[in-house]
């Protein structure tokens, strides 16, 4: 564990009370202001670093045995940071961790810097923090995967043959992944009413969430060269929550036999900060036993598994809010080591900014659950709002709020903030 996470440091700015953003943490984002264009940001309690004001104030100079340059803090993607590898943002992370302890007095001292260095979080704007290159999506938590095969399948052998022998995964798309608060439009795509009815055109009728989330790649080795599951952490940059918008109606009718098309790639929605793996260390645990014992370049050591509580929240249009799903990131069967080692055992090369998704976290029981699709149990069991309406799936003018955070015995509590979308009618 780097000292960054030493849950006795304090920081000398003052850290507003359950902040998901402790000196701990130290997630890394882009954000503009109504005078600053797009980049690389830092947040600290209710406050944010601007890393090109630091390096102009002298504060991330060479001489800390920093690579970055300015145009990597000026950028409007983290790309050119991450590029830079797992050693480099770790020193970048440890620095900033110095200039904000309370042992420190560098920046502290320098007040002339204060407004240049340290914006407040209420007057920045966020944006999409990579830009994603490729995009993949893990189907790897046991409960959902059961959840599923019970409804559509059958209740007796509900996981496919192969779903306990590998990570299983699809390739999605990229270019329609959105940061938060970023409006989502009601798709429209091939329904089919019944079984023994043709298909027809119209929007979606069964419009869901996932709750995921997704971790970023550091660039990986050169094609044909696999990486193992021990070298997995040197390749992952950090993670961010993920709603993994699905049509479902539009899902079932394509899905056989290549698997989520137009159901899927309408949208995703991310939260903005990407928290890195280092800040996660102290919520690492055991992951299940895997039974049948996976193949060789699958095994693992360690914790490798991360206990992070999770929430989701849906919002009518009229402002009334409920909690539709509590479950936590450890519930996973395949943990972020096997994804990446199964991603890369064919010899797929990985590149900085590539980002991985969980599949949907549900928990063994019900209210841990991650999809309406499992909560309404395919829309038989419809959820009761507090305004007196029914949720089976998502309405238009709801907002899906998605949380995850955790605290650790030590008291210190990381978070990812938010991932919130709205969801508007199709056009």
């Amino acid at each position: 564990m780097i000292e960054a996470n030493n849950p006795s440091l304090r920081s000398w700015l003052e850290i507003p009370a359950n902040s998901d953003f402790p000196i701990q943490n130290l997630p890394f984002g882009i954000f503009s202001t109504t005078s600053l264009s797009a980049r690389v940001g830092v947040a600290i309690g209710d406050k944010v670093l601007n890393l090109s004001a630091l390096l102009a104030a002298g504060f991330l100079s060479t001489s800390n045995e920093l690579p970055f340059t300015e145009s990597d803090y000026s950028a409007s993607t983290l790309n050119p940071i991450i590029n830079h590898g797992k050693a480099a943002t770790r020193l970048l992370r440890a620095r900033i961790s110095s200039l904000l302890s309370s042992d420190s007095s560098e920046l502290r001292v320098a007040t002339d810097s204060h407004s240049a260095c340290i914006i407040d979080l209420s007057s920045v704007t966020m944006h999409l923090p990579v830009n994603v290159g490729d995009y993949t999506d893990c189907y790897s938590s046991e409960d959902h995967a059961r959840n599923v095969g019970k409804m559509f399948r059958d209740p007796e052998n509900a996981l496919l043959p192969n779903w306990k022998h590998m990570p299983v995964a699809y390739h999605g798309r990229a270019s329609s992944i959105v940061v938060s608060d970023t409006p989502i439009t009601r798709p429209h795509g091939q329904l089919k009413p019944s079984e023994n009815e043709p298909p027809v055109y119209g929007p979606s009728r069964l419009l869901d969430f996932e709750l995921e989330m997704a971790f970023i790649t550091h660039p990986g080795k050169s094609l044909g060269q696999p990486i193992s599951t021990e070298e997995a952490d040197d390749y992952i940059f950090g993670l961010v929550l993920f709603n993994d918008w699905s049509a479902r109606d539009i899902q079932k009718w394509e899905y056989i036999p290549l698997g989520p098309f137009l159901g899927k790639n309408f949208a995703s929605s991310i939260s903005p900060w990407i928290v890195t793996l280092d800040a996660l260390e102290p919520f690492r645990v055991s992951g299940p036993i895997q039974d049948p014992k996976v193949l060789p370049y699958l095994e693992y050591s360690g914790n490798s598994h991360y206990d992070i509580d999770l929430e989701v929240e849906i919002s009518t249009p009229n402002g009334d809010s409920k909690i539709v799903c509590r479950s936590n990131f450890k519930h996973m069967y395949w943990n972020m080591r096997q994804q990446l080692a199964h991603h890369t055992v064919n010899g797929c090369n990985i590149r900085g900014g590539d980002m991985i998704a969980s599949g949907t976290i549900s928990g063994p029981k019900e209210g841990s659950f991650g999809s309406m699709l499992e909560i309404s149990w395919k829309g038989t069991k419809p959820v009761a709002m507090p305004d007196g309406t029914e949720r089976r799936f998502i309405n238009d003018g709801d907002t899906v709020t998605m949380r995850g955070s955790k605290k650790s015995t030590t008291g210190i509590s990381i978070g990812f903030g938010e991932v919130s979308g709205k969801l508007l009618p199709a056009n």
